[in-house]
């Protein structure tokens, strides 16, 4: 915002608000006034018009002539007579109704319009004296009325509305008018000033602009006024002079700075393909920081690749190189759409991980949407592999969520940013027992506890992998079931509650039912049979249902 604009700003306010307060002022006493004379006029007609139908009626009470018809409505006429005689415009109009509203007496034609009599009937009703503003024959009208009980007549002075204020709306037009030249004059004269007052400011700031287009530094501005914006100018002078003796200095630094911004750039590009982009951030931002490890809740994701050394032997080096590579490529984007970090290949498997160094709190359910995505890329990526004659690959994904160190780990000469500890191993081991229990992903119970609300989810058994005596829950999970595949999955967990509580005839039947709706359920298959063996040769009575692994 320019300073000629908040000049303009400050000042014309200040001119717009006191103009406004005193137009409005003025326009109010006026007002006020023009209009209480109006109410006094009409209210003194309306006394005068009472005056006059009393005095008449007095007549006839003193002559005893109130019986005579007659002479009542002499009087009638009388009183009509004298409010035709007051009645000063056309705009003017003097009436007399009855208790239903219906006129008696008119100074000038009238009819009511609908619903107009009701209202003079309301204000009889009422005896109303009242200043008033009612419709009558299709105009709104300014009224005061008194009730003349000898008459039984509702009597009402009335002036049309626009004719009653219509000094009043001159006064306001006419202010209004004054109102909008003062401030337009106002708001001139403050542009004239605040130009007048800017025009040095604006002039460095033209000087400055040309330096900044042209890089000379040779200009000037010239010093107009003996104050503090000339001052102002002068200092600008000097400091140009001083930038002028530095500019060679500044572009030497700007020319390092931008060969150490490509080297970083370089250095980035280099090790973007060792190391995960977040983590080389992390370090430019904080390189000591990074010598630190730290303990983290993640999700750790294991994949292989089944017989991958039977493949291999059938395969030419070059094209299994080639196959593996676009294998990697495909896993790799799937892993890292859902935000998870490859943290290294173990020969033919990939180990990676969710949650570190960037922590988003849909780490979880991200790890195995990407276990189900990477099952489901692999069928595209077979199609390929079917169509250039070669081998499909068949894998194995684990997945576990809990504890680890995560962190730069290794030697000055040689580090890797990775993830260490039981969690890690156990992550592992799930993936080893995707071969076992013939699944294609299988996740811990963790980490089934973080998104069974939002995958179905199956239980296939309580595993002590090697190396290790307590037990843990393995799972399987997929982004949806069909109709017969939820209906096997019910029956499969209601068989493992039977299995855990050591009734085995009742489990292998329900196994059996899950076999007869998906024939070839390989974890129902292999749970059947475990149970039918139980049945025979029962286990001891300190089983807990953990089976014990022996091998990976």
């Amino acid at each position: 915002m320019s300073i000629r604009l908040k000049i303009v700003l400050i000042v014309v306010p200040l001119i717009v608000a006191t103009l406004l307060l005193t137009g409005v002022s003025s326009y109010f006493s006026a007002r006020n006034g023009i209009t209480r004379i109006a109410k006094e006029f009409l209210g003194f007609k309306s006394q005068e018009l009472q005056k006059q139908a009393e005095s008449q009626w007095t007549l006839l009470v003193e002559n005893n002539l109130t019986e005579r018809k007659e002479m009542v409505e002499a009087t009638h006429a009388a009183v009509e007579g004298y409010a035709r005689s007051i009645v000063r415009s056309a705009t003017e109009l003097i009436l007399a109704a009855g208790v239903d509203g219906t006129v008696v007496m008119s100074t000038a034609d009238l009819s009511y319009q609908r619903g107009e009599q009701e209202g003079v009937a309301a204000l009889a009703a009422a005896r109303s004296t009242d200043l008033v503003t009612l419709r009558i024959a299709g105009k709104d009208r300014v009224a005061q009325g008194f009730w003349f009980e000898p008459f039984g007549w509702y009597m009402l002075v009335t002036e049309e509305w626009t004719a009653f204020y219509n000094q009043v709306n001159e006064i306001t037009l006419r202010t209004g008018i004054i109102l909008l030249a003062s401030i337009g004059a106002g708001i001139l004269l403050v542009l004239l000033f605040a130009s007048y007052l800017t025009r040095p400011l604006t002039r460095v700031v033209g000087t400055m602009r040309s330096i900044i287009s042209t890089n000379d530094l040779s200009k000037r501005v010239v010093v107009e006024y003996r104050d503090e914006i000339g001052q102002l100018a002068q200092t600008f002078n000097l400091m140009v002079g001083e930038l002028e003796k530095a500019y060679r200095q500044i572009k030497s630094f700007a020319f390092k700075a931008v060969l150490a911004q490509k080297r970083e750039q370089k250095i980035r590009n280099i090790f973007q393909k060792y190391v995960p982009k977040d983590v080389i951030d992390r370090f430019f931002e904080n390189p000591e920081g990074m010598l630190v490890g730290e303990n983290r809740v993640l999700a750790v994701l294991f994949s292989d690749i089944r017989s991958f050394t039977t493949i291999s032997e059938t395969m030419p080096p070059d094209d299994l190189v080639s196959s593996l590579n676009r294998y990697f490529t495909v896993m790799v984007d799937v892993i890292m759409a859902r935000h998870g970090i490859v943290d290294k290949y173990i020969g033919d498997a990939i180990m990676a991980f969710f949650g570190a160094p960037v922590k988003r709190d849909d780490d979880a359910l991200n790890s195995v949407l990407a276990g189900i995505e990477m099952a489901d890329a692999l069928k595209g990526f077979n199609a390929g592999q079917e169509a250039m004659g070669k081998p499909a690959f068949h894998i194995g994904i684990g997945i576990n969520y809990g504890v680890v160190t995560v962190g730069n780990i290794g030697t000055e000469k040689k580090m890797d940013y990775t993830v260490i500890g039981d969690m890690v191993n156990l992550a592992s081991r799930l993936e080893g027992l995707t071969k076992i229990y013939r699944q294609q992903l299988i996740i811990s119970e963790s980490l089934h506890l973080k998104v069974k609300e939002t995958f179905p989810c199956r239980l296939l058994d309580s595993v002590a992998v090697k190396g290790k005596t307590k037990g843990v829950r393995i799972y399987t999970a997929k982004r949806a079931l069909t109709s017969l595949e939820k209906e096997a999955w019910e029956q499969h967990n209601a068989a493992m509650e039977k299995y855990y509580a050591r009734n085995f005839s009742r489990a292998a039947a329900l196994f059996g039912d899950v076999l007869r709706i998906l024939p070839g359920d390989d974890a129902a298959k292999i749970l059947r049979e475990r149970c039918e063996l139980y049945v025979r040769n029962p286990p001891p009575a300190v089983w807990d249902g953990v089976e014990v692994m022996t091998t990976k």
